[in-house]
């Protein structure tokens, strides 16, 4: 220590005299050697007390660096912090609004992540914007997902507490989360329920690869809408053939499966009841005809018929009425590998009046028998496969206006949609309804980062 603090003030006293001379470049490279070598003899075993104190940045640091270690300047964990933490705040959607916000971060919360120190001023430095641009384009999507998705499995088990979202205690309860409230109580869950995951894919308009444009296959879960993980294909058609990567480092044992009719695969079946442990419902379509043929001789009938065997649901809200009617009908492995049961699922819909002006009928298949599910338990997971939609693809095109980004080429859209992600996960997490909302309630930098316990 005493060598680099030496060798420091020879540094800046020749920096200072000679600041236009050609050997600036490598006296500021040296300059930035001894403060590392002092700031890592300051602290105790070189270890960084947010180790501890932040299960994040516990798994952020897991992240690897793409970068060459030759004039690193920034530590790739200060990027990567301050990227979920400004995600967390309206109007940071994109890199330009994350470095601006950046710019601001206290000094003794970019000392506490290790950010680099300007040996002039004294300073701690957030990164440029450049440098936020190039190390998003160029980091490990798969890394970075793990990293942000693990977060949220940590807190789902309980191994580390949920994050908590400051917000005025004499403000009335936003509307959103008063209607959350009210549907926990006219709309029960049916006791006995799995965990159930939904399953779907979702493209970045816009974003350009050397297969095509950047297409997601997502997992999240149906009660609490946790994005439990996330993968990249060339185009919808890879949507199959990602499944078994997404699915397989997630603990999904024992847990109910929602994916629709691209996913209607012998193949898909097998995984799914076999190394995964976990049960399916898939939707039958002209993918599959004969499994659809036989499903819809199997539910043919009159309701008088399927009396015991079915189960009606009415909902109201967003300007119309629905009307959902599940029956089913028992099956085997002669049907589809893993079976035990089809369903005809029929939507009525129409205007707050009553009035039904469109019906949808569709047929599907799930691995549980009647003892695990009723028709009303299918009939909820069925809804329930409507999360992907409605709290992960549409959040992130309408609050975080996603297909509006200008990110378009590299690992730079995914890497942002798992940013995004989360983001979703720790509000929803923090038990908010409704993530605009929330996002407003975070004005004081103090409570971004005490969001993640930084």
């Amino acid at each position: 220590m005493i060598f680099g603090c030496l060798v420091l003030k020879i540094i800046v006293g020749v920096a200072l005299v000679s600041s236009s001379s050609l050997t600036d470049p490598v006296v500021d490279h040296l300059t930035d050697l001894a403060w590392w070598e002092a700031e890592l003899a300051a602290q105790p075993d070189g270890a960084d007390p947010l180790w501890v104190v932040s299960p994040l940045v516990a798994r952020l640091r897991q992240v690897p660096d793409p970068r060459r270690l030759r004039g690193l300047r920034h530590p790739l964990l200060v990027i990567l912090v301050l990227t979920a933490c400004a995600t967390l705040v309206v109007g940071n959607d994109g890199v330009t609004a994350i470095r601006q916000w950046a710019a601001r971060t206290p000094q003794e919360v970019l000392h506490r992540l290790g950010a680099r120190r300007n040996p002039l001023t004294g300073r701690y430095l957030a990164p440029s914007e450049r440098t936020f641009r190039r190390v998003l384009a160029a980091l490990d999507g798969a890394a970075l997902d793990a990293a942000t998705c693990g977060y949220a499995a940590d807190v789902v088990r309980g191994d580390t507490s949920a994050p908590v979202i400051a917000a005025a205690s004499d403000e009335p309860v936003e509307r959103e989360q008063r209607r959350a409230t009210t549907r926990a109580v006219t709309h029960p869950s049916p006791a006995g329920l799995l965990p159930a995951v939904a399953i779907d894919g979702k493209l970045l308009h816009g974003t350009r690869t050397a297969a095509g444009q950047v297409f997601l296959v997502g997992a999240i879960t149906h009660d609490r809408a946790v994005v439990l993980g996330q993968r990249q294909v060339p185009d919808k058609r890879g949507e199959t053939t990602v499944v078994a990567d997404l699915l397989t480092p997630l603990d999904v044992a024992g847990m109910l499966l929602t994916l629709d009719a691209l996913h209607t695969t012998k193949k898909t079946a097998r995984l799914i009841t076999g190394p995964l442990g976990a049960h399916y419902m898939l939707i039958l379509k002209g993918n599959q005809p004969l499994a659809l043929q036989a499903a819809r001789a199997l539910l043919s009938g009159t309701n008088l018929e399927f009396a015991d065997r079915m189960h009606t649901a009415d909902d109201r809200g967003h300007g119309r009425t629905e009307r959902r009617t599940l029956r089913v009908a028992a099956c085997d492995d002669t049907l589809f590998p893993g079976a035990r049961q089809v369903f005809r699922l029929r939507r009525d819909s129409g205007g707050l009046d009553g009035v039904r002006t469109s019906k949808q009928i569709i047929h599907g298949i799930v691995s549980l028998d009647a003892e695990q599910a009723t028709p009303c338990h299918l009939n909820h997971y069925a809804r329930g496969h409507w999360t992907v939609e409605n709290r992960l693809h549409w959040t992130r095109d309408v609050t975080f206006n996603e297909d509006n980004s200008q990110l378009r080429t590299g690992s730079a859209p995914r890497n942002m949609a798992a940013f995004r992600n989360l983001t979703l996960n720790t509000f929803r997490l923090a038990a908010r309804a409704n993530v605009a909302h929330a996002r407003r309630d975070l004005h004081d930098r103090t409570d971004v980062f005490a969001v993640y316990g930084i």
